[in-house]
C-alpha cells in the first residue's frame, strides 16, 4: 500500500521500491524544478520556493566567483541526480560541485557513483523545512562537505566515519570564513550583481593578502 504524505511545497511517499523510484524518477523528466531525495523506500519530493532559490544562486556564484579569483578549477553540476542502489539512497543537491576531484571527472558529461568519486561538496538551502533528513544518504553517497544555509546561517558539515559533524574550515576554502556569506548577501541584495561580485573579490581579498 502506498502512504503519501502531502504539504504545500511537497509531497512525501513511502514505501517506495528502488524500481518505483527509477521509473518515478523517469516520468518527472530532467527539465523540472522540482527536487528529490530518497532513503530506503521514502521518496520527498520538493518544490523550492523563490526565496530559497535566491540564496541558493548567489551562494553558488560566489562559490564560483571565489574560485575564479583563488585560480581553482571547479565543476558546477547544479542539481544532478545522485544515487546507489546497493545503499538504497538518491539525492538532488540545491547545487553541488567538483574541486578536489574535479580533475578524475573533467569532460565527463555520465556518472556512476561505483566508479567515480561522490562532488566534493553539496549544498543545501533552509535543510531544517526538509522533512527527509538528507545527512545519511549524502553519507552513503561519500560526499565529504556540506554547506547549509539556514534562516540567515550558513554552517559546514564534513563527513567523520559514518556522520556529519559541523566544523569552522571548508576543505574547499580553507582560509576563507565562509560563515560571512549570508551576510555579504543581506548587504548587498539590493545593489546588483555587479556591486555583489566587486563586494565578494574585495571580501576575500582582505582575507588572503
Amino acid at each position: 500500500m502506498l502512504l503519501t504524505e502531502r504539504r504545500c511545497d511537497r509531497v512525501i511517499l513511502y514505501s517506495i521500491s528502488w524500481q518505483q523510484f527509477e521509473n518515478i524518477l523517469a516520468n518527472l523528466g530532467e527539465t523540472r524544478s522540482a527536487r528529490i531525495a530518497y532513503d530506503h523506500g521514502t521518496l520527498e519530493i520538493m518544490t523550492p520556493l523563490p526565496e530559497h532559490e535566491y540564496y541558493k544562486e548567489r551562494i553558488s556564484d560566489t562559490i564560483k566567483d571565489v574560485a575564479e579569483l583563488l585560480e581553482l578549477n571547479c565543476e558546477c553540476l547544479g542539481s544532478t541526480t545522485w544515487k546507489r542502489e546497493f545503499e538504497k539512497v538518491g539525492v538532488e543537491a540545491d547545487n553541488c560541485f567538483y574541486f578536489q576531484n574535479e580533475p578524475l571527472i573533467r569532460g565527463k558529461l555520465q556518472f556512476d557513483l561505483n566508479q567515480d568519486p561522490a562532488p566534493d561538496l553539496a549544498l543545501e538551502i533552509d535543510i531544517t523545512s526538509k522533512s527527509l533528513d538528507r545527512f545519511p544518504i549524502y553519507a552513503r553517497l561519500g560526499v565529504p562537505e556540506i554547506w547549509c544555509y539556514d534562516s540567515g546561517e550558513l554552517k559546514i558539515y564534513q563527513l567523520q566515519g559514518e556522520e556529519y559533524l559541523e566544523v569552522e574550515n571548508s576543505l574547499v576554502f580553507p582560509n576563507l570564513r565562509v560563515q560571512e556569506i549570508p551576510s555579504l548577501i543581506d548587504t548587498y541584495r539590493c545593489e546588483g550583481r555587479l556591486i555583489f561580485v566587486r563586494q565578494v573579490r574585495e571580501w576575500v581579498r582582505r582575507q588572503i593578502d
